[in-house]
């Protein structure tokens, strides 16, 4: 919206359940993706199991939940947004305010300032990482996969590759 909110959408779970249930007897597929599901609210989570949805998209929520903390320094994020309008101003559309323009764009902020990021104190780090697991936790209750780590075992090998720890965290 043009104030920066997120509009409140309608989903239908019912043709949700039905283009599930066609991909997996028709074609075989695990189920319907569900794209845009950050924007949804959380009350909305619990009822994707019944529908037999296989994926929901929610980077933009994480990533929301990371702009839009009270930890996240403001210095950083007016840093991220002056690079923006250099940067993706051809990306804004006519009509957009600001915080629609921002909004839209931020993604595109985040490698950029990747190493400012990392290099954020320990307890910002932390209180960021406390919010993120916050709503992680929410949304595995609600999608109901929690307690599944021995169907996980069954099916994924882990390969242990060992990687150096970012620059300023070794």
């Amino acid at each position: 919206m043009a104030d920066g909110s997120v509009a409140k959408v309608k989903l239908d779970f019912d043709t949700l359940s039905k283009l599930s249930a066609v991909a997996r007897a028709e074609y075989g597929m695990a189920g319907a993706v569900q794209h845009g599901a950050s924007t949804l609210p959380n009350e909305a989570f619990d009822r994707f199991p019944a529908t037999g949805t296989a994926e929901i998209h929610l980077a933009t929520g994480f990533q929301n939940i990371v702009y839009d903390s009270a930890n996240f320094p403001p210095a950083l994020r007016e840093q991220i947004y002056d690079y923006l309008k250099r940067e993706a101003a051809s990306e804004r559309k006519e009509g957009d305010t600001e915080e629609q323009f921002f909004y839209k764009t931020r993604k595109r902020g985040i490698g950029p300032f990747k190493q400012q990021m990392w290099d954020l104190p320990e307890t910002v780090r932390k209180a960021l990482g406390g919010e993120l697991e916050a709503q992680f936790a929410l949304l595995f209750r609600k999608l109901n996969v929690g307690n599944t780590l021995e169907v996980v075992n069954r099916f994924v090998k882990p390969v242990d590759i060992p990687l150096p720890p970012p620059a300023g965290l070794a």
